[in-house]
């Protein structure tokens, strides 16, 4: 067991539309991962969904570098609201 690699498991609630992360765990392929991840995740029916995704294929952002990858997106004054001029009369936006 401890060569199988890591899982990270990920659940579409009966409620939800977008699959959450629920979890990791163990397994020796995405067959045995899915299977556990039904056994460990979804043991209440609370389940629709279940993607398996082996860990080293995640890539994400490091939240000590936040600054530098969400910072760009302040200089773009026209994706703020405020750069447009609403015609009156326009009531749902």
């Amino acid at each position: 067991m401890k060569n199988w690699p890591l899982w990270e498991i990920f659940v579409r609630s009966k409620q939800g539309l977008s699959h959450k992360h629920v979890g990791s765990l163990h397994a020796a392929d995405a067959e045995m991962a899915m299977q556990n991840a039904r056994d460990v995740y979804t043991r209440r029916m609370e389940g629709v969904s279940i993607w398996v995704v082996e860990s080293v294929h995640v890539t994400a952002s490091d939240p000590d570098e936040k600054e530098s990858m969400f910072d760009p997106a302040n200089d773009k004054v026209y994706r703020h609201p405020t750069f447009y001029d609403v015609p009156d009369g326009v009531t749902h936006i």
